[in-house]
């Protein structure tokens, strides 16, 4: 946990010296009338500068210059040395790429709030000259550098509002704090709940609820053409080849912002070998292609605003053809959803709950560029559609699980709370997409239903329980957490016993969903903590 509100002064230049690069990374034409020849740091009254041509001779031949090694004396001699590795490192995206985000709504709201900290020497916010820098940097022979960013900087110098950053790290500090205190409660009730549950005997579990079952199933591909919003969308669907038990139970699995049906088949197969037939959509306007068109230029956003309600009308509509499909075959009365982070959404809105305009005003008119809470780029864009009751819900959605889902703004305390179907929400502790705290934690505790559980994942982070698809660029440890199997495994075994008790009515799986159990699965890398009950968080 980051601590920097009392620091020394030297900790505090250090931190930002140190982080110049992370504040010029997350962001990215004419050409400039002059380029930055210095970046100028203030620190109260003192201000520092530094010449670019001095980062530039260290990071293309390793000297020091003397207006450089007074910065050296701050920090280890091993961080300098990746500060050098740092500065020549380039990002892996295309010119189009980079200036295609840089223009979407969500690219230029991350623009203006990091520009409160990179300006112009005259002290003007740097949203303009970033995103010239990033773009053009973008187009050099070494690709986007952190170096090449400084030297096509359209300014003839680069001020850092040290003032503005250390108030962002002050931020950044207490919300990692006021997290680690939530998911202590969490573990520390979760603990409380398993001791009471074993010494009333009830944590001999014995079945492995990880394992695959016996039944043989058939995977086929399908596609639906909706005529209503004029949409056409695949979907994979795993039909159990002989139900044992008259009609075959139905979930239905929605993918993530940028995913694909691919992503959860790891579950989809899991759940099949156990009798539900498993239906995964893959969602259009949202979807690895959608992403793909952005950063080629053939679509403006990552997501339009129309998703919100298109992704739960594809699910009605596939469950609509469903019953028309596979009449004698399906129970389409007592179906189970499962979505993960916007998918997430979508679950919870099948499940009773209305996209929240009131709370959409509040947030994102304007978005408040104090957040740190990333997903609200995506919840806001639901502040664009016109406010009115557009009946997401289905009756016939008698459980869902939410895994990383988005529910702060675009649905919120007065959306969530009338939900009375089971519900299962699954958190990450080290999420940073849509953190656990505002996202997952506190929104569990708005839950009014009966049948409601919170699964954390300590360590977890947004993508531990997606499977990898070939084409994904590989992320590293820190962004996709542990051993990502410990969390797939989490994930079959508990979707299992939620699936089995509320939508298979087999009641002898309740008593998988416990503390108890999620204690027996816990693994060190990525412990696994379960609550039922959880008091309201101060915040």
């Amino acid at each position: 946990m980051f601590r920097f509100a009392k620091g020394k002064p030297q900790t505090r230049l250090k931190w930002l010296l140190l982080n110049l690069g992370l504040l010029l990374t997350p962001v990215m034409i004419s050409p400039p009338v002059e380029a930055a020849e210095k970046i100028y740091i203030s620190y109260g009254p003192i201000e520092f500068s530094l010449p670019i041509a001095a980062l530039e001779v260290y990071a293309t031949v390793g000297k020091v210059e003397p207006s450089l090694a007074f910065y050296a004396g701050y920090v280890k001699p091993e961080e300098f040395k990746q500060l050098r590795q740092v500065l020549i490192t380039p990002i892996d995206v295309t010119p189009v790429a980079i200036a295609q985000f840089l223009y979407s709504p969500q690219g230029e709201i991350i623009l203006q709030r990091v520009g409160e900290v990179i300006q112009t020497k005259a002290r003007q916010p740097g949203f303009y000259a970033i995103r010239a820098a990033l773009i053009k940097a973008a187009f050099q022979p070494e690709g986007l550098t952190i170096l090449n960013v400084l030297r096509e900087f359209p300014t003839y110098g680069i001020r850092i509002n040290s003032q503005r950053g250390f108030e962002i790290i002050d931020d950044l500090s207490k919300l990692i704090q006021q997290t680690q205190i939530a998911i202590a409660a969490v573990e520390q009730a979760s603990d409380q709940e398993a001791a009471a549950q074993t010494e009333r005997g009830l944590s001999d579990f014995s079945l492995d609820l990880r394992q695959p079952g016996s039944v043989s199933y058939t995977k086929q591909s399908i596609t639906f053409d909706d005529l209503g919003p004029r949409r056409e969308f695949p979907v994979d669907l795993y039909m159990p080849d002989s139900p044992r038990e008259g009609l075959a139970p139905v979930i239905v699995i929605s993918h993530g912002l940028g995913s694909e049906r691919k992503t959860f088949e790891y579950l989809a197969r899991h759940l099949a070998s156990h009798g539900f037939a498993v239906a995964v959509p893959e969602h259009p306007g949202s979807n690895a292609d959608q992403i793909q068109a952005l950063l080629t230029g053939l679509a403006k956003e990552a997501a339009p605003p129309s998703e919100f309600i298109n992704r739960p009308l594809d699910i009605k509509f596939l469950l609509d053809e469903l019953e028309s499909s596979f009449q004698g075959q399906l129970n389409l009365q007592q179906v189970g959803v499962l979505g993960q982070s916007f998918g997430g959404y979508t679950s919870l809105a099948l499940a009773g709950a209305e996209i929240n305009f009131e709370q959409l005003q509040q947030d994102c008119a304007p978005l408040n560029q104090d957040t740190l809470n990333i997903s609200l780029l995506l919840q806001c864009r639901a502040f664009d559609l016109p406010p009115q009751d557009y009946q997401l819900s289905d009756q016939r959605i008698k459980g869902a699980i939410a895994i990383n889902p988005i529910t702060s703004t675009v649905l919120g305390k007065s959306q969530l709370s009338p939900i009375q179907v089971p519900l299962m929400v699954v958190a990450g502790s080290d999420d940073t997409i849509a953190p656990a705290l505002p996202e997952q934690i506190q929104p569990f505790t708005w839950l009014t239903t009966l049948q409601k559980y919170l699964v954390l994942l300590r360590r977890g982070t947004h993508f531990s329980t997606l499977a990898p698809s070939p084409d994904d660029v590989p992320l590293p440890e820190a962004v996709l957490g542990p051993d990502p199997t410990i969390a797939q495994e989490y994930m079959k075994a508990l979707s299992l016993a939620f699936f089995q008790t509320y939508i298979a009515g087999k009641s002898e799986y309740q008593a998988y969903l416990s503390a108890a159990y999620a204690q027996s699965l816990s693994k060190e890398l990525m412990p696994l903590s379960l609550v039922t009950i959880l008091e309201p968080l101060v915040r």
